[in-house]
């Protein structure tokens, strides 16, 4: 394990505010799923965003508007996790069916479905200029499907893990990263069929990758997020304010890296300076 701590600034130095506006008051409430929401996605510019949940469906969104653009359907249980492609033409689903699902953005035609894994599917994310779609799962397991193949069966699979995973992200196109319950995120260099591995002794439930590409973070079971250096894996920082226990949260930087962002149990959410 490579924890260690950045330096502690003196009391008399001035930290800046980063021109990063947050939010201070509700613009919209998205209205339509019939159950819970499992997880919310904007694409790449922000301009709409993607729902998925329990009533088997994914929805897309005019947020700014708060309008229902389009429902798609085709999952036999609940959908878990939802990414849309770079040009915002196709999306990409997983869920509690162990499939794995990409869809025409427009039509709602389901253009592929791959099987892969042996339990339920968590998360999901493209890779590669979106030729390649990256997924991880109850299976203990992160798997990798090419979009252009013919083939049903993951080009590649990778079962370092102790338990299961519960999200997965990207990096530079050949960086693949996974959290798990066991603890630890693993990070995956598929060019050089390299693995690194960061233990932070807590169930991680969810990370990210700054903008940047320079940081990881990472949700932790110990109500916290763990700030992680990506290419040594030093723990930078811890941070808390919320509650985290049970249940499988996510984490965000905000577009300019300058804040992280994490749900919170008792149904509120922290913004934290970086």
């Amino acid at each position: 394990m490579r924890e260690k701590y950045g330096p502690v600034p003196p009391p008399e130095a001035v930290v800046e505010e980063p021109a990063d506006p947050l939010p201070t008051q509700e613009t919209a409430c998205l209205q339509g799923h019939d159950g819970p929401i499992l997880a919310v996605r904007f694409n790449r510019t922000g301009t709409y965003c993607l729902t998925c949940g329990k009533d088997r469906t994914l929805r897309l969104w005019n947020p700014h508007r708060g309008v229902h653009i389009k429902t798609y359907a085709g999952h036999g249980y609940d959908v878990r996790d939802v990414c849309v492609s770079s040009d915002n033409s196709k999306l990409a689903s997983c869920g509690g069916d162990r499939s794995v699902f990409s869809w025409d953005v427009a039509t709602g035609r389901i253009i592929r479905k791959f099987r892969g894994h042996d339990g339920v599917a968590n998360s999901i994310a493209y890779a590669a200029t979106d030729e390649v779609l990256v997924t991880g799962g109850y299976d203990q397991a992160v798997r990798m499907w090419d979009c252009r193949s013919r083939s049903f069966e993951p080009i590649q699979t990778m079962k370092n893990f102790g338990d299961a995973v519960t999200s997965v992200a990207v990096a530079d196109s050949v960086q693949v990263l996974g959290g798990s319950v066991d603890g630890t995120v693993r990070q995956f260099d598929v060019r050089m069929g390299m693995m690194f591995t960061d233990t932070l002794h807590e169930a991680v439930t969810g990370i990210a990758v700054s903008h940047d590409g320079n940081c990881v973070l990472a949700s932790c079971l110990d109500n916290s997020m763990r700030l992680l250096d990506k290419a040594s894996g030093e723990q930078l920082a811890s941070y808390t304010g919320h509650t985290h226990q049970e249940l499988k949260l996510d984490c965000a930087f905000t577009c300019s890296d300058a804040h992280v962002v994490s749900g919170s149990e008792d149904g509120s959410s922290l913004l934290t300076l970086l």
